[in-house]
């Protein structure tokens, strides 16, 4: 699950963020709309932790661009029902007010992705190897492969690049959040891994200083 947080009181976001990451859920940060925009037209989120009042562009726009595309939960102090009426009628999927409860927020965040409209995608297949998304399985000639979070992620995204190259940091964008610790030689223990376990022959292959395919 992927989820953007958009807050422009940054300790509160961060929190937030933190006790997210905490219960194995990847999150992205914004302090403004234009911000929440611009990282939303590259990366797709599962669901938007949206606050109403921010500056650069208000919550509001920010719901009406993004509602098309991903769940929106709006997490603000406007707790009038009149404010949770205009709210959901901008589009958003559900609205929790300030001060809330924070296992509320994640049963809430976990209930708007189990309702995701996106199709489940076809399992992908390359060199003996067949992941389905949907079922969360991999295996090798028929082989069952156990996986981590990371790990089939990974896999996935060498997967639907179809053999084409992808480069370490468009893995590391893909697969990990903005705040983990890429930059220390994760994603090339991850691929060390993956390797082992999907066996002989090699099946993700290093183009150095450049990326992995398959």
């Amino acid at each position: 699950m992927r989820v953007l947080v958009v807050e422009d009181e940054e300790e509160l976001a961060d929190a937030v963020a933190r006790g997210l990451r905490l219960h194995a859920i990847a999150v992205d940060v914004a302090y403004d709309g234009q911000e929440a925009l611009n990282l939303a037209s590259y990366v797709d989120y599962d669901v938007v932790v949206l606050d109403r009042d921010l500056p650069e562009v208000h919550g509001d726009d920010v719901c009406g661009e993004l509602a098309s595309s991903s769940r929106i939960l709006m997490l603000t102090a406007a707790g009038q029902v009149r404010d949770r009426v205009d709210g959901l009628s901008l589009g958003a999927d559900d609205y929790l007010v300030k001060p809330f409860a924070f296992a509320e927020l994640v049963a809430r965040i976990r209930t708007l992705a189990r309702r995701s409209s996106r199709a489940v995608p076809e399992p992908l297949e390359r060199a003996g190897i067949r992941l389905d998304p949907g079922r969360r399985t991999v295996t090798r000639d028929e082989r069952v492969v156990a996986l981590n979070r990371k790990e089939f992620d990974v896999l996935e995204q060498l997967l639907l690049a179809g053999g084409d190259l992808v480069t370490s940091a468009e893995l590391r964008r893909r697969v990990w959040d903005e705040h983990a610790d890429t930059g220390t030689g994760v994603l090339r223990v991850t691929i060390t891994s993956l390797r082992r376990k999907l066996g002989a022959p090699l099946a993700v292959q290093n183009v150095p200083g450049k990326g992995y395919r398959l």
